[in-house]
C-alpha cells in the first residue's frame, strides 16, 4: 500500500467515525425505539467501511459503534440499559452484568468483518462480474449479524431479565427474539444492503484511483 492510499484510509476512516457520531448524537437518527430494543442505522457505515478499507479498520470502526451503544445505553437509561451495559444492573439485580460487553462489542466488532468475506467470496464465486449483487449481500450479511447475534446473546445472557421485562417465558422468549429478527432485522438488513451497493461501488471506485 503506498502513501497516497494510506492517506485516503486514514480520512475515510475519520470521515465515517464522524458519521457513527453523528448518528449516535442525533436523536432518532442512529438509534430509532421500536418496543423493547432500539433499530440503528450505524450498522451501515461500519458495513461499507468493512468493505472498502478491509476487516481490519472495519472491525476498529465496529469497535467504536459497540462502545458508542455502551455509553448511550449508559446516559439514556431504558428498560434494556443493562443489556448494552456493564453499569447498569438487570432487573433484581444490584450489579451490571460483564455479559453486557459480549452484546454491546462482539457482534459490532463482527459488523465490520463479516462483510468484506462475504463480498470476497461472492464476488470470486460470479468471477466478478456482479459488484453491485455481491455488495448487496454483503450490507444484507452486516446487517443480519448485528441483528442475529444481538439478539441472541439476549436470549443466552439475559434471558430470565428479559422474559420479565416483555411478560412471557419460556418458549414464548425465543419466539419473540426470532420475532425481532424477522420485523425489524430483515428490514435493516435490506436497508443496509441497498445503501452499501449505492455507495460502496462510488467509494471501491475512488479507492482505486489512490492505488
Amino acid at each position: 500500500m503506498n502513501r497516497r492510499s494510506k492517506h485516503f484510509d486514514l480520512v475515510l476512516t475519520a470521515f465515517f467515525l464522524a458519521i457513527l457520531l453523528l448518528l449516535a448524537s442525533v436523536p432518532f437518527l442512529g438509534f430509532i425505539p421500536l418496543g423493547p430494543i432500539n433499530a440503528t442505522t450505524m450498522h451501515i457505515p461500519v458495513i461499507i467501511a468493512s468493505i472498502v478499507l478491509g476487516p481490519r479498520l472495519g472491525g476498529f470502526l465496529g469497535l467504536c459503534f459497540g462502545i458508542m451503544s455502551m455509553i448511550r445505553s449508559t446516559v439514556i437509561i431504558t428498560p434494556l440499559s443493562f443489556v448494552f451495559s456493564p453499569f447498569i444492573a438487570p432487573i433484581g439485580a444490584e450489579h451490571g452484568s460483564l455479559f453486557a460487553l459480549f452484546v454491546a462489542l462482539i457482534p459490532r466488532i463482527l459488523i465490520g468483518i463479516v462483510p468484506f468475506y462475504v463480498y470476497r467470496a461472492t464476488m470470486k464465486l460470479t468471477k466478478e462480474r456482479y459488484q453491485p449483487v455481491a455488495l448487496f449481500i454483503a450490507g444484507i450479511c452486516g446487517g443480519l449479524t448485528n441483528t442475529i447475534l444481538v439478539m441472541n446473546g439476549i436470549y443466552f445472557f439475559f434471558q430470565g431479565q428479559y422474559a420479565q421485562l416483555i411478560g412471557k417465558s419460556g418458549a414464548a422468549v425465543y419466539t419473540a427474539i426470532n420475532g425481532i429478527i424477522l420485523t425489524q432485522g430483515i428490514p435493516e438488513a435490506l436497508v443496509a444492503g441497498i445503501a452499501t451497493a449505492a455507495i460502496a461501488t462510488v467509494l471501491l471506485k475512488l479507492y482505486q484511483r489512490t492505488q
